[in-house]
Parts: structure tokens; sequence; C-alpha cells
């Protein structure tokens, strides 16, 4: 969707500790493709749903919520009431209209502070057990940090479709 190379082929991002340089390309691409598709994007499509796909509505707030979520569980900590709050929320259409370009601020917003995060790791901690959730099912920091990457790519694509399927209709 860009001009230039992809995210992953422009070389190392500065102080991203090198066994996390994937997981940063992937969520620094992800937010490249998404801000891109959605520029000019109908607010008030957000919450169609198209053949019984999710919404583009749905897949900015998980994207972003998904990154809290898993990046709080990488440190070892578990959700606050506003990241369960926020979880209850996805993908519900709520009273006071939202935006799209604020949906695509929060995730731009998410990507930086995970990227921080990522800048922050010290990579011999990357496989010390963490664990995910209330039932605090096992995974490792890395395993949170990858998962994180491929999630946030997954989304992306299908938003990219949701958004090709609405955009026919117009």
């Amino acid at each position: 969707m860009s001009a230039g190379p992809e995210v992953w082929l422009r070389g190392p991002l500065d102080d991203v500790p090198a066994l996390l340089q994937p997981v940063a390309h992937a969520l620094l691409q992800a937010r490249e493709e998404i801000g891109l598709l959605m520029a000019g994007f109908p607010d008030n499509l957000l919450w169609k749903k198209p053949a019984g796909l999710a919404s583009p509505a749905f897949h900015l707030q998980h994207l972003t919520g998904v990154l809290d979520r898993l990046f709080t569980y990488a440190k070892q900590e578990q959700l606050s009431e506003r990241q369960l709050t926020n979880l209850k929320g996805e993908g519900k259409p709520v009273d006071n209209f939202i935006f799209t370009h604020d949906l695509v601020i929060a995730f731009d917003e998410q990507v930086e502070t995970a990227i921080a995060q990522l800048k922050n790791t010290d990579e011999t901690t990357l496989t010390e057990a963490r664990g995910v959730g209330r039932a605090l099912l096992p995974s490792t920091v890395i395993g949170l940090y990858v998962h994180a990457a491929e999630h946030t790519m997954r989304h992306a694509g299908q938003l990219l479709v949701t958004v090709k399927i609405l955009m026919e209709r117009t």
C-alpha cells in the first residue's frame, strides 16, 4: 500500500532488541497499512457488517485492545478495570458516535506504547513464563509479543477485506 519497501525491509529499528525486531516491524507495518486504508473511510460505515463479517469499528477497537492486553501480560500484570471494560465494549456500538479518525489514532498510540515497551524489554527475559488471563494460561514474554504481532496482522488483513467490500457497495 505504500510506495516504499515494507517496514521489515527498511532496516533495524533503533533501540529495539534484535530478537524483537520482527514484532516491531509487524506492528509498524500494520499501523502504516491501516492508516492508509482508513484515510477518508466514511464514519457511517464503521459498524456495518457485510456478509456477517466483523465491522471495521470492531477490528479497530480489537486491534488496540489486544495489543494493550497482551503487552500487559508480558509485563506480568493482570488487566485493569479499564481494560476489562474496554474488552466488553469491543464491537458494540455506543450511544455517542465513534469516528474513524479517533479509532485509528487510538491504534497508532497503542502501537507507540508497544514499541516503547519492546525497547525496554531485556532480551534475557524473553523465555520467562507469563500467565494469560484470570486462568493464568501458560505463555512466555516472547510468546505474547509474537502472538500480538501475528494477531495484529491477521486483523489488519480482515479489516482490509471488510473495508474493500464496504467501499465497493457505496
